[in-house]
């Protein structure tokens, strides 16, 4: 493998994972080691480019020093040009979530009436990028869904508790080491436009990694996902002269993802099973078989359930924050 100026990866079998500070179902936290192993292989020296930021994770992890983020969510964009910016920091995270944590536990109908207080202001056009982490972290079972108008429709996690001390330090370390990845502009840009925008940008010498919305199952998504999107999303991947990894789901128990035969056959897919635990829909709740599609050789990785057999373990990093 050639040397990677842009980039430091390290192979290990215990490999240590940035966790953003944003929640979100489908968080691809467990995939990061089995993502980033194709990572390696495609070895590319210039920018990570992300259509579909989602939480972050993937990029965060990714190693690179230029990138090129976006995601039709403003909120999840806005939260990150903060982190940039210096605007959100730990100190600052910390007090806002001890003072909201606080009203939270004493509110009345069992914390219910605060949250809804917080959902208001944000929904009034606020958009605090501190609600919005508020609402990720005490919506109801992880989850994070807009109304048509762009508003967050998710009810309580029914724990008026949620925001105790080691749960805001959790938090903050979090903020803590997303700052210290995200590089200044123009080294990372973030975007809130359409992924259309954002996959032309691509040179031969960078990697686009594509985590759009899982087309035939629930997805928690600001705008939807079509079969129009997807085709789409096939043909521009398809022109790219740069390299690609898209996730996507090949199956489950009960049916195939039909996107795959009708179009990501035509480049190389592995496969490895991963447990969803997705809203109510029992459907949703058992194991999926996920996919990662790319344009070029996978190496010596096997067609499913790559180090499966090593059974890596994913840890958080952790970090005594004092301030």
């Amino acid at each position: 493998m050639g040397q990677n100026n842009n980039k430091n990866i390290k192979t290990n079998k215990l490999m240590k994972v940035i966790i953003p500070p944003i929640k979100s179902q489908g968080i691809k936290t467990k995939l990061v080691p089995w993502i980033k192993d194709l990572v390696e292989i495609a070895n590319q020296t210039g920018t990570w480019i992300e259509p579909f930021l989602g939480t972050g994770v993937v990029a965060f992890n990714a190693g690179y020093k230029k990138a090129i983020l976006n995601d039709t969510n403003p909120h999840i964009i806005n939260f990150y040009k903060n982190v940039q910016s210096k605007s959100i920091t730990a100190a600052l995270m910390k007090q806002y979530l001890e003072k909201e944590g606080q009203i939270l536990s004493e509110a009345e109908n069992n914390g219910y009436e605060h949250y809804l207080k917080i959902r208001s202001r944000f929904n009034s056009g606020e958009f605090s990028p501190y609600d919005f982490i508020f609402l990720s972290r005490a919506g109801f079972n992880g989850m994070m869904r807009f109304g048509s108008k762009g508003n967050w429709n998710i009810p309580f996690c029914k724990k008026p508790e949620r925001f105790a001390p080691a749960y805001i330090t959790k938090i903050i370390n979090q903020v803590t080491h997303v700052s210290q990845v995200i590089q200044s502009e123009p080294d990372w840009t973030f975007h809130n436009t359409s992924f259309a925008n954002i996959i032309p940008l691509a040179t031969e010498n960078d990697i686009i990694y594509c985590d759009p919305p899982y087309y035939g199952r629930h997805v928690d998504y600001y705008n939807g996902w079509t079969e129009q999107d997807e085709e789409l999303l096939f043909q521009l991947l398809s022109e790219t002269k740069a390299k690609f990894i898209l996730s996507t789901w090949h199956h489950n128990d009960w049916r195939e993802n039909e996107m795959i035969k009708k179009y990501w056959n035509k480049f190389n897919i592995i496969t490895q099973d991963h447990f969803y635990h997705n809203g109510g829909n029992i459907e949703n709740r058992r194991t999926v078989v996920e996919a990662l599609v790319c344009n070029f050789d996978t190496g010596t990785i096997s067609q499913h359930n790559h180090r499966k057999k090593e059974k890596p373990k994913t840890e958080q990093l952790t970090l005594d924050w004092m301030g």
